[in-house]
């Protein structure tokens, strides 16, 4: 059905039209492969850092998915407030969220809810790019910030909810005689949602696709998206496969001893509460405990644990044992605090181990001695060219929606869909997409209408509320000669926005010409 994780990987390069996104993050993570995944397509490029299978952070040149900016669309910080910190953060070299928490604008655990959100809308965003060209780089840089992401989660709502239907359907065929089941021996797996639980009660059955289709009610679309993930991770297979596999288990399987009966329990005897009390409630606790696991991984065995490059075995013992005690994974008690402080802990007795040996003490001190004298040749602060090349490296889809629109002004119908494709490209919206689809009508009307048409169409399904898009598929139709379909998409655009007299003059147009 799909090729096995080694021959996904044995490629170092190639494109996603031929191996696509979702079977490579799932081929790394079965591999537990840390490496990067670099993707570029047209002006865009994103590299996705890989730690043990998991992607850990997400290097993006699109500047709405930065994460002051994504703050900003989610409401979580003012454009003023992310202006002033940019500004401060080129200016400082500090990195974004460290800012925003010193400032007071955001919390540190906050700050980390937000990080796991933007890295996943990073991630989500590249099951689009399915005309991109990617390359596996065997290193891979050390995250500015520790965040996972789940990839078998990544792979289930990627291929669901954003994948192109249609390169959904290229790369997953099959018989309509093949029949579908549940594969044995998978105790665990992603989040399913009441569709995907549906769906893959119904495979107990061993349906074909039809059956599948017709016993869930689902359409063809949201059956073959699910089955695709679900049988790339594994979770469902042909039934020809799953039998192999139940027959490997079972052939692996032990005889299991028989156990004696079991002794009538002994009740325990009351044992009065002791010991320090948990701190997931404890918001200063909290915070410290998510501070300093975003933190650790940009520090090196001397920063993390506050000790001079000159410290002793036994200062440098208590601070190891300080900060094990301040961080203890035994404070904390729920599962998600618990295994940063874990975390923590592992990462401070691998700083206390380095610095221990004098080997790998006399190196540390020598890279810091070669990175202090770095940072002496550098002229420190970034010049205000620097700077405005920093901001201008990011491509920002308003820049080239507002270009293409003064093109557009102008009569040069060519350069302004050029620049609405790339708004589009940065920032599918569906506002870039009727803007498109109309500057692509307007070049050539006798070519084009029928597909700015369809286009059209497609934005008001998805965004019933866009006037733009309405009044666009009312022009369109117009040119057309559909002229119930006109008028039908003008009156929806003067509902949208009774203040425009234009849709009632062009509707009374239609009215005549009928």
């Amino acid at each position: 059905m799909f090729p096995t994780p080694s021959q996904v990987l044995r490629q170092r390069e190639g494109l996603l039209a031929d191996t696509p996104f979702p079977l490579l993050v799932h081929a790394l993570m079965v591999e537990e492969r840390t490496c990067t995944l670099e993707l570029k397509v047209r002006q865009r490029e994103k590299r996705i850092l890989f730690e043990d299978g998991s992607p850990v952070a997400c290097q993006s040149n699109l500047l709405h998915e930065t994460l002051g900016k994504y703050l900003v669309e989610k409401g979580r910080l003012t454009e003023a407030d992310y202006q002033k910190s940019l500004a401060e953060s080129v200016s400082t070299g500090m990195q974004m969220g460290g800012l925003l928490v010193q400032k007071g604008l955001i919390s540190p655990f906050d700050l980390y809810k937000q990080l796991q959100a933007n890295l996943a809308h990073k991630l989500l965003d590249c099951f689009r790019w399915v005309d991109a060209k990617y390359r596996l780089i065997a290193d891979a840089e050390t995250p500015d910030a520790s965040v996972r992401t789940n990839p078998a989660q990544l792979i289930l709502t990627g291929v669901e909810g954003v994948m192109p239907f249609d390169a959904v359907a290229t790369h997953f065929t099959f018989t309509d005689e093949r029949r579908f089941g549940q594969m044995p021996g998978v105790e665990s797996g992603p989040k399913l949602s009441s569709k995907d639980a549906r769906l893959l009660q119904q495979l107990r059955q061993r349906p074909t696709f039809n059956e599948l289709q017709e016993r869930t009610g689902f359409d063809t679309e949201t059956v073959l998206r699910r089955l695709y993930a679900l049988c790339l991770l594994g979770v469902a297979g042909f039934v020809e496969d799953a039998d192999a596999k139940a027959a490997e288990l079972s052939a692996r399987a032990a005889p299991v001893p028989v156990a004696p009966p079991p002794s009538p329990p002994v009740a325990p005897e009351p044992v009065a509460a002791r010991g320090t009390p948990f701190s997931d409630e404890d918001v200063a606790a909290r915070d410290a405990l998510v501070t300093a696991f975003l933190a650790h991984r940009s520090k090196d065995p001397f920063a993390l644990l506050e000790v001079s490059e000159d410290v002793q075995p036994l200062p440098l013992r208590r601070a190891f044992l300080a900060w094990a005690e301040r961080y203890s994974p035994l404070r904390f008690q729920t599962p998600e605090l618990k295994e940063k402080a874990e975390a923590l802990l592992a990462a401070s007795a691998k700083a206390y181990g380095v610095l221990s040996d004098a080997e790998q003490n006399l190196l540390w001190r020598k890279r810091r001695a070669a990175h202090r004298e770095k940072e002496r040749a550098t002229t420190g602060r970034p010049s205000t060219a620097e700077q405005f090349r920093i901001r201008t490296d990011l491509l920002d889809a308003t820049t080239q929606f507002d270009e293409a629109r003064r093109r557009l002004a102008a009569k040069h119908y060519a350069g302004a869909f050029e620049y609405f494709e790339y708004a589009c490209d940065i920032e599918p919206k569906p506002l870039h997409h009727a803007w498109r689809a109309w500057a692509r009508y307007l070049m050539k009307p006798e070519a084009h209408g029928r597909l700015a048409l369809q286009e059209l169409q497609e934005v008001v399904r998805q965004e019933p509320g866009l006037e733009d898009g309405w009044g666009f598929l009312g022009e369109v139709a117009q040119g057309e000669g559909q002229w119930a379909l006109a008028e039908d998409s003008f009156r929806k655009a003067f509902k949208l926005n009774p203040k425009n007299r234009r849709y009632v003059e062009l509707i009374q147009e239609i009215a005549r010409r009928r």
